[in-house]
């Protein structure tokens, strides 16, 4: 159990921090291809008994690879692209595993749905050595991949080697697959990839403070579906899975709840003697499409033929913003 939830730590970790970007490329489903191909290479490794995990790897990243050239350079679209892995990844896992004389079934169930308390010592140093390549990597390039996600041309224009961070991007989605296999399962690893950043950005106004949130609620579902699978005897992977749309659901409620009582509060400045503009001489500050006008420790923004004073607590997530953006557009030209 120990091993299961040092397991699941890591894999909480990771995982949404990979899935973030997936999520602003509009990627969200690479993962179950990644998964299903990962499938051929676990046949391979059950089939001639060697190391299911090391030959899940090399079968997801060279897939990755050719997921991304073909996607890049060849006349096939991604979507294609990503089919064609899908249902070459099963099939070839099908062929070769009705070859095998092991224990085939027994072994396919932990590795498609998640059996995190079969984790061994080997595997769990394998798991941690990728999941440290993979957060020390998607923490490095994030600004470069912050770039590349929102505007694809703009990055290549500036100079960027937007195909190698795309391999790059690819490759690291290949490895958290295999990374989570044993933890949450091949058929449900995209899940703990997108979930989390579904419900952080909900939560967020920034796209650094959605990571943070996004990698503490994969923290939370992981850790926490283990350890409500032992006690309820369930499996690993689908508890995981049900906690992380549960912390999901809870974020779209309290969201829909707070847009509703801050639209309430749309009143309007009690006394205004005078027209804000420029020279007035009250600061000016950026708002969103507007200009808010800080007067008497209040912020007047113009409307509809009268001034609305705004919730500072909406203007300090536009700062956060802001400042996100920013700070990324600072790296991205420095590199």
């Amino acid at each position: 159990m120990r091993r299961a939830l040092l397991a699941a730590l890591l894999v909480g970790i990771a995982a949404p921090m990979v899935g973030v970007f997936l999520v602003q490329r509009r990627l969200s489903l690479i993962g179950d291809g990644m998964g299903h191909v990962a499938l051929a290479g676990v046949a391979v490794g059950v089939f001639t008994d060697t190391a299911p995990v090391l030959t899940a790897l090399v079968a997801a990243v060279l897939a990755a690879v050719l997921i991304e050239l073909i996607r890049a350079r060849g006349r096939t679209s991604g979507d294609v692209a990503l089919a064609v892995m899908f249902y070459g990844g099963i099939a070839l896992g099908v062929v070769i595993i009705s070859k095998s004389t092991s224990s085939t079934p027994a072994n396919l169930t932990a590795y498609l749905f998640g059996a995190i308390t079969t984790t061994s010592n080997g595997d769990l140093w394998v798991f941690a050595v990728l999941a440290v390549v993979v957060v020390a990597t998607t923490w490095l390039l994030r600004p470069r991949f912050f770039a590349v996600a929102n505007d694809e041309e703009y990055a290549r224009a500036t100079g960027m080697h937007v195909t190698a961070l795309n391999l790059v991007l690819a490759i690291l989605t290949a490895v958290t697959v295999v990374v989570s296999m044993r933890i949450v399962g091949l058929l449900l690893i995209s899940a703990l990839m997108i979930v989390p950043n579904a419900a952080a950005q909900l939560l967020a106004g920034s796209f650094r403070t959605a990571i943070r949130y996004a990698v503490a609620i994969g923290v939370i579902s992981s850790v926490g579906g283990v350890t409500g699978s032992f006690y309820a005897e369930t499996p690993s992977g689908g508890t995981i899975v049900i906690v992380a749309i549960g912390i999901f659901l809870l974020a779209s409620i309290g969201t829909s709840v707070r847009a509703r009582v801050v639209s309430r509060r749309h009143q309007r400045a009690e006394h205004h003697p005078h027209e804000h503009g420029l020279g007035c001489g009250h600061p000016a500050v950026a708002h969103g499409d507007h200009v808010d006008y800080l007067h008497d420790g209040h912020r007047h923004a113009p409307h509809a033929g009268h001034y609305d004073e705004h919730d500072p607590r909406v203007h300090a997530q536009t700062a956060d913003e802001s400042e996100t953006a920013a700070e990324t557009t600072a790296e991205t030209r420095s590199s």
